[in-house]
């Protein structure tokens, strides 16, 4: 039977089966806590959203209102919760659902592939008759780079995690066909169990976690899931084409890493100083040396191969013999004949010495050689066909995790370089002023310096506390780059770039720690990559500009061919759609990949973009594999990085399977793109020119209310829960980057998680109605363009498909509750009739260019998972305005209502499955 990429039928029943299952169970530890009060009472709200949602009606409205607004602490508390908790419970079903659907897969991959899998991907190239040469070539080059970060959108705490996963694997358990009654009753017993402990566990965090609490808990997905799929996913990868194309010997590179910002960050976050990343580095090496010695106690009790039985290659015996000479003889294995244990125990020992003495290994390729000389002597006595899967696995973790686990950005605000190089400059006389200079004369002076091999610190100088704190994050690099070797910290980010200069600024810093070195003889070393942040929409536009700047400098270039001719882009999703609005801000960002990619060609730069997304729809979120295809397609080949932030990390790697389906995808996604046989299609001229045209007037829409309309931040102050959404210490930064009152400074995080709360989803859809319907009205030529650009171009389809997922998690009518908040009533009913009726002209004309009858009609699984939820995310949106209003018209906090308000902003943010 031949094989086929089809998509198996998904059958829900079994998803709405766990889900009613998950609700019984949480109707008995309801019935425990509260009795029938707490349960009659959590029914009856339950029964009165169901009925609006249905129809809505006025009495039934006025009930629900009564119902809420009569209750009193402290049953008000526990029927937040349960709302809440029964989020958390459908979110694992959900989850469960789609793990059951990848089985399924693979129940029937005789004659059935998962489309969107890693076996798909290869089955593509091989009926597109891909030569196997191009393929090969294609892996050489192809990249995919995570990289988590610590951004507060993840409201739930690693405890309550814990708990979620461990009833993850309770409920996939129930799936098991040769379940005993008595198995069946006692994983019904630990279900329960478990749901007792999640609700008798506290969800708040009562301490903003300190930088090192959210390394750790970054460490935690490295330890529990990625250490171990992502090497699955290239030996998947590696199966796959040996399957497809068996007569070559594939060469499967390292094509996906994760990095990280957690302890790197600097940007608006004074707890990041650079003896907190040095805990860090010290943090993730210690867990990486950690898994290597479990992984060689597990391999060591497999290879009990015995000299007595079989011929040993002389290089192993030789480098065993040399070795446990130089470990304390009580830690050589005794054992004589077997030769692989006794080099595992030197190996063992080596790990264990690692920064301790001399005998410990230095660098990550000296563990990597012993493993693959292992490797090859066992080889020597295998069947040749044989695979020695155990031993590749773990060379496959050495290559990409080294000693350092996951690469660790540094980032920092361009205004502190420039504060930091004009008090330098002052105090050597190269400028009185250099922050006033033109950009000019900042480039000519900044060039200048870097040509000249002498430094211009002033080691007995004084500097002020800023510029010091400046200078040791470059020392710090210096020194981790010895420690831990230049894998540890390979680019520095600069946030809100607007010139050329302030990427020069950097490397005139990295030049005075030997990052950046001019010899006498004209040599030049660079160790690091210096990578701008192009975030605001006039920035976005300028970003072709800037980098042809400095790929015109010859000083500039010296420094990129030291890095191989490579240089690293960062996007900025969050503060170009805060800035200009999301239709607007996706445009700009994908016109800038393209512009900045064409020109540098021209100078034979390869680019990789870095995309920072956030989770929400209004920062960029979505799957990633569906992130991958929405990037113009000639900026795929010189790799992909994407950020991963906040409550994407718990739901796409808390739990292994799910892990792997994301990446896999992701991969895949990749990997077929890059190799062109995905979907066909040439940018129209046509399609560009109404983008452009769109893009403009959905800018003027946006800026016109968020930035011309007076009364617009005090809305959005009163009418969502801005202010109270920092005492849910998420995170260790502060909410905005100064401590100030201006929209300016306000970070994009708490901009979208307080849209998101008051059901209104602002920033990720407002002013691409307006844009859309006006270039419609043009005519039907029009209107039939904006169906092709749908249809044909996958980015168009990207940016409607995420419109239509805004529109279909706002509410309208939840969101109306919200307006009672504010002060003005004036100001409340002006502007939200304003965001009402842009929802609705967005609404109609998506459906419209879509040809379909309801939001997200094309993707039935999520459009059913945000219509379930809807009805049980109401009575929170009610119960959250009035303990706003409760809480706002006392002149002091009253800590139970505010842990009320908190309770609620975790219940709704697992029920939209947005945060941030």
């Amino acid at each position: 039977m031949s094989v086929q990429l089809k998509t198996i039928e998904n059958n829900s029943s079994l998803l709405r089966k766990d889900v009613k299952f998950l609700g019984n169970v949480l109707g008995e530890v309801l019935l425990y806590h509260g009795g029938d009060e707490l349960l009659s009472t959590v029914e009856r709200i339950r029964k009165l959203t169901i009925s609006l949602r249905d129809e809505f009606n006025e009495e039934v409205n006025e009930s629900l209102k009564q119902e809420i607004s009569q209750l009193q602490p402290p049953i008000r508390e526990q029927v937040i919760r349960a709302f809440s908790v029964f989020f958390q419970l459908v979110n694992i079903a959900e989850q469960n659902h789609r793990i059951r659907r990848r089985r399924q897969y693979q129940l029937e991959d005789d004659h059935i592939i998962q489309p969107d899998s890693l076996e798909g991907a290869v089955l593509a190239l091989k009926t597109n008759e891909i030569a196997e040469d191009v393929i090969q070539e294609v892996l050489n080059t192809l990249s995919l780079e995570l990289i988590i970060t610590a951004h507060p959108t993840e409201s739930t705490k690693r405890t309550v995690l814990e708990i979620q996963k461990r009833i993850a694997a309770v409920l996939k358990e129930f799936d098991s066909k040769t379940l005993t009654k008595r198995e069946h009753a006692e994983l019904e017993e630990s279900l329960i169990n478990e749901v007792i402990t999640l609700w008798q566990t506290d969800e708040l965090r009562h301490r903003k976690p300190t930088v090192m609490d959210e390394v750790r808990n970054g460490l935690h997905y490295f330890d529990h899931t990625l250490f171990e799929v992502l090497p699955d996913i290239h030996q998947e990868l590696a199966d796959s084409l040996h399957e497809k194309f068996p007569n070559r010997d594939w060469n499967v590179p390292n094509i996906l890493r994760f990095g990280s910002w957690i302890g790197g960050d600097r940007d608006g976050n004074p707890s990041v100083t650079p003896e907190i990343t040095r805990k860090t580095l010290e943090a993730q090496r210690e867990l990486v040396i950690k898994k290597y010695k479990e992984a060689i106690v597990e391999l060591m009790k497999r290879f009990s191969y015995s000299k007595a039985r079989v011929d040993v290659p002389a290089t192993l015996m030789d480098s065993v013999l040399k070795e446990e000479a130089l470990i304390d003889p009580k830690k050589r294995w005794v054992l004589e004949d077997e030769v692989y244990r006794r080099k595992f125990a030197i190996v063992l020992e080596r790990l264990d010495q690692i920064g301790k003495s001399e005998i410990g290994y230095k660098y990550a390729d000296e563990l990597l050689a012993d493993l693959v000389l292992i490797e090859r002597s066992i080889k020597s006595h295998q069947p040749g066909e044989r695979k020695l899967k155990c031993i590749n696995r773990l060379i496959r973790q050495v290559q990409l995790f080294g000693f350092h686990l996951a690469t660790l950005d540094i980032r920092n605000h361009s205004g502190e370089h420039e504060a930091a190089i004009t008090e330098i400059f002052q105090k050597v006389k190269l400028a009185e002023n250099y922050a006033a200079l033109r950009e000019e004369e900042k480039l000519s002076l900044l060039e200048s310096v870097l040509k000249d091999p002498r430094p211009v610190l002033l080691l007995n100088e004084d500097y002020s506390k800023e510029t010091q704190e400046i200078l040791k994050a470059f020392k710090m690099i210096k020194d981790a780059h010895k420690e831990f070797g230049t894998r540890a910290i390979e680019v520095y980010l600069i946030s809100m770039t607007e010139a050329a200069s302030d990427l020069l600024e950097v490397l005139v810093l990295a030049k005075e720690f030997g990052l950046y070195r001019l010899h006498a003889d004209g040599r030049i070393e660079s160790q690091l990559n210096i990578a701008p942040l192009l975030e605001t929409i006039d920035d976005l536009n300028a970003g072709p500009k800037i980098m042809e700047t400095l790929f015109k400098m010859d000083v500039y270039r010296h420094h990129l061919r030291e890095l191989g001719n490579h240089q690293e882009i960062m996007l900025g999703y969050s503060d170009g759609s805060k800035d200009g609005g999301t239709l607007t801000a996706n445009w700009k960002l994908y016109k800038a990949q393209r512009e900045i990619h064409e020109m540098a060609r021209k100078y034979a730069i390869r680019l990789k973009f870095f995309h920072g997304r956030g989770g929400s729809l209004g920062r960029g979120g979505g799957p990633l594999n569906r992130s991958i295809l929405s990037q113009p397609k000639e900026t795929l080949g010189d790799g992909v990085k994407i950020t991963e932030q906040g409550e994407v990390l718990s739901s796409r790697y808390l739990i292994k399977e799910i892990a792997h389906r994301s990446l896999e995808q992701a991969v895949a996604t990749l990997l077929k793109s890059t190799a062109q046989v995905e979907e066909s299609y040439t940018l129209e001229k046509a399609w560009e020119k109404a983008i452009e045209e769109i893009s403009d007037i959905a800018l003027n829409k946006y800026q016109s209310l968020v930035f011309k309309d007076n009364d617009f931040l005090t809305y959005f102050k009163q009418a969502t829960p801005l202010m109270e959404l920092g005492a849910l210490n998420i995170g260790s930064r502060p909410m905005s980057r100064k401590k100030s009152q201006r929209f300016e400074d306000l970070r994009a995080i708490p901009w979208v998680f307080a849209w998101t709360q008051s059901r209104q989803l602002f920033p990720a859809w407002y002013a691409a109605g307006t844009a859309l319907h006006s270039f419609a009205a043009k005519g039907e030529d029009s209107f039939k363009l904006l169906q092709e650009m749908y249809n044909k171009w996958p980015f168009f389809r990207s940016t409607i498909d995420n419109l239509q997922m805004a529109l279909l998690k706002a509410d309208m009518e939840a969101a109306e509750k919200y307006t009672e908040l504010v002060e003005d009533q004036t100001i409340a009913k002006r502007i939200f009739g304003e965001i009402v009726h842009e929802y609705n002209i967005t609404k109609e004309i998506l459906l419209k260019i879509t040809d379909d009858k309801e939001l997200l009609d094309r993707n039935p699984n999520i459009q059913e998972s945000v219509k379930r939820r809807n009805p049980y995310v109401d009575p929170l949106n009610f119960l959250q305005v009035e303990l706003i209003r409760k809480l706002r018209e006392n002149n002091e906090t009253d800590e139970e209502v505010l842990t009320e308000v908190l309770l609620t902003i975790n219940g709704i943010a697992a029920g939209i499955r947005n945060t941030g």
